[in-house]
């Protein structure tokens, strides 16, 4: 299937992203205003603009909203906060469910700050970030699992496990088992994974070239072949960024070779932006082969774009018409 069809298959799709979501806060400082604090002599940053946007699993939601897919959800857990509150008015805007969306107040709601200097564009302070040290509260964990168990309408499940600790955000090993049930039945459900993508069963996998590497060392696995069949994995998505995406499978080991996007204006979110198109395309009927295509043409147009980017489908379209030329 070309990228018309399978954008018309996506049309009538309800997808749910399961997983890490936080807010994205974009703010823009002026350099010149940065007078030193009259208490402690310290510089302020002297930010003029905030622009705020779902992130982490959130951007993964925004890719499938801007892809055309009918409904799409978002299942986490976030703080009683501002940010909580900042967060769940982002994804309102942009059409996306909170109803999925556990609010705790033992909880951060997970949040990137990002400073941009308004004279350059460019992000040149270091992030700050609010994050949890503590584990997902039980009754948190309880309510996310209660849910999934009693999912029905949902055509495809993405889960977005980005939270960088030993036990992890959102997905803890009761919610992943969760998960491995529902993969076991006929609906898509794809993983990708910074840091634990071994301990999926069941599912699609995706990581990165060096994500991968990762997971063997500490799987133990001796070969990507094995990491998947060790996963009972129907397939595994590893990206190499311009160089290319090798599916492993039954069949396995396949490459598919893209075509190499030259300076790109920034490629935070492209693994997400791969995510919605690839996952989507799966779940709608592709072969492993054509949704690779798919998701690396998502990732393609995301880049050109500053931020966290996403894919319109005519920008899509353009981009195959690009790509085959």
């Amino acid at each position: 299937m070309n990228a018309r069809e399978l954008l018309a298959k996506m049309s009538e799709m309800r997808v749910l992203v399961v997983g890490d979501v936080c807010l994205d806060r974009w703010c823009r400082y002026n350099p010149g205003l940065s007078i030193a604090s009259r208490e402690t002599g310290i510089p302020r940053i002297a930010v003029i603009e905030t622009e705020t946007t779902p992130g982490a699993a959130g951007t993964v939601a925004r890719n499938l909203k801007a892809l055309g897919v009918k409904e799409v959800a978002v299942m986490g857990a976030i703080g009683n906060d501002g940010f909580g509150f900042e967060l769940k008015a982002a994804l309102t805007r942009e059409s996306i469910g909170t109803d999925y969306l556990v609010v705790s107040p033992r909880l951060n709601t997970f949040t990137y700050t990002k400073l941009l200097n308004a004279e350059t564009g460019k992000e040149d302070l270091p992030r700050v970030d609010f994050i949890n040290t503590l584990d997902l509260p039980e009754d948190a964990e309880g309510r996310i699992c209660e849910m999934l168990a009693a999912l029905r309408v949902f055509d495809l499940i993405c889960v977005s496990d980005q939270a960088e600790t030993e036990r992890g955000g959102v997905v803890t090993e009761a919610v992943r088992d969760k998960l491995a049930e529902i993969a076991a039945g006929e609906r898509v459900v794809w993983v990708d994974s910074r840091g634990r993508i071994e301990r999926f069963r069941n599912a699609v996998l995706k990581v990165n070239n060096d994500e991968a590497a990762e997971a063997r060392e500490r799987s133990g696995a001796a070969t990507l072949h094995d990491l998947r069949k060790q996963s009972d994995a129907p397939s595994l998505f590893v990206t190499h960024g311009g160089n290319g995406i090798q599916i492993f499978d039954e069949r396995g080991e396949t490459w598919i070779m893209t075509r190499r996007i030259d300076n790109p204006v920034d490629i935070c979110g492209a693994g997400d932006s791969f995510t919605a198109g690839a996952a989507c395309a799966l779940a709608a009927g592709a072969t492993t082969e054509e949704a690779a295509r798919l998701g690396h043409l998502t990732a393609s147009v995301s880049i050109m774009k500053p931020g966290t980017g996403f894919a319109l489908p005519e920008e899509l379209l353009e981009a195959e018409r690009w790509a085959s030329a």
